[in-house]
């Protein structure tokens, strides 16, 4: 396993792109006074040692040089010991709403961006849960399976967006029918599912059957709801600008309101609670206070304990190109016209 300290020192590579452009607005500039010299056969008799692709070279071997500092800036690490360790903890899923009336603006930014903050929080005050990530709209659609990689889980939990489902509308029963079938551990007697939602429903009622059988399989769900009662419109957005606000029908404005109602149904059916998630830090400790009563199952897991730093051999090669570069010149060599690359002595 790879790890990196610094990566911010990445950026440093932009550099490269830029001195290559340097470079050949030079070797234009170059050519253009060149003719206006003298023709290009004279002007080869007059500088027989000028070789015309060692200036390339040593451009090349500086990137090198330089794209190796960086590399040892950053600091690479490899993994050279793994330990099992062990844990106790929950399982939990997370079944995060992508409709498009999560793209509500009556809870800033907007709904579904508040949900993922939501998550977000939750997950860094975990320890050794293990979690899983479900999106859903009009279809549940398995987003990070089971795991203990919280880094992953935040990555693809930002990915999220109302766009990745085709299927339009709220299916809540799917999320929970789903999420019943993420739960690897057989003996895992705490199951968690988080359900974030504005509470709107097209299911037909079929959420209450699929919260029975999620109980029947051990699983408890809570309900987090993202949103205000009064509600608001749905504006649809191109490039980040407000384009129109959604229709339906009849030509009318559609108005989302939260749907606390349907959200304490579904959390009372299954053993948890409802949270309102308005304000991010009531509902993010009320949601640690929950998974703290909960007993936790031991269980183990391989990582790796022991990380050796390898920047120094970046470095040392970085070095190495730096000096190289110094001592190539821009001349013939006696050894390079014996070998005449590119055939540079025809006339």
């Amino acid at each position: 396993m790879i790890q990196l300290d610094e990566k911010i020192y990445f950026y440093l590579l932009f550099i490269i792109p830029v001195m290559t452009l340097l470079f050949l607005l030079l070797q234009v500039w170059k050519k253009s006074t060149q003719k206006r010299f003298a023709e290009a056969g004279l002007l080869k008799r007059l500088t027989p040692n000028r070789s015309s692709f060692k200036a390339t070279l040593k451009l090349f071997v500086l990137i090198l040089g330089l794209s190796c500092l960086v590399v040892g800036l950053v600091n690479p690490k490899i993994g050279t010991k793994m330990e099992t360790v062990k844990r106790q903890g929950v399982d939990i899923v997370f079944a995060v709403d992508v409709s498009k009336s999560m793209l509500a603006e009556d809870i800033a930014p907007n709904r579904l961006e508040k949900a993922k903050r939501l998550v977000s929080e939750v997950i860094n005050q975990l320890a050794s849960d293990r979690i899983g990530i479900i999106a859903y709209a009009g279809q549940a659609y398995p987003q990070l399976p089971i795991t203990t990689d919280y880094g992953a889980a935040k990555m693809f939990l930002q990915s999220m967006n109302t766009d990745m489902l085709s299927s339009q509308g709220t299916a809540i029963d799917a999320a929970i029918e789903l999420a019943a079938t993420y739960f690897d551990d057989e003996e895992q007697t705490n199951r968690v599912l988080f359900i974030v939602s504005d509470g709107e429903d097209h299911s037909g009622g079929r959420a209450t059957e699929a919260v029975e059988i999620a109980v029947e399989e051990g699983v408890r769900v809570f309900t987090i709801g993202v949103g205000k009662a009064k509600g608001g419109p749905i504006p649809i957005k191109r490039k980040g600008v407000v384009e129109r606000l959604k229709k339906d029908s009849k030509g009318e404005v559609v108005i989302t309101k939260l749907n606390e109602e349907i959200l304490v149904d579904i959390a009372d059916e299954g053993n948890g609670i409802y949270i309102n998630g308005e304000n991010t830090d009531e509902a993010v400790e009320a949601i640690k206070e929950e998974l703290d009563q909960m007993d936790k199952k031991e269980f183990e897991a391989k990582q790796f304990a022991e990380f050796k730093d390898q920047f120094q051999w970046f470095l040392g090669a970085g070095l190495f190109f730096l000096f190289l570069d110094v001592f190539i010149l821009d001349r013939k060599t006696r050894w390079l016209r014996k070998l005449n690359l590119f055939n540079e002595d025809e006339v």
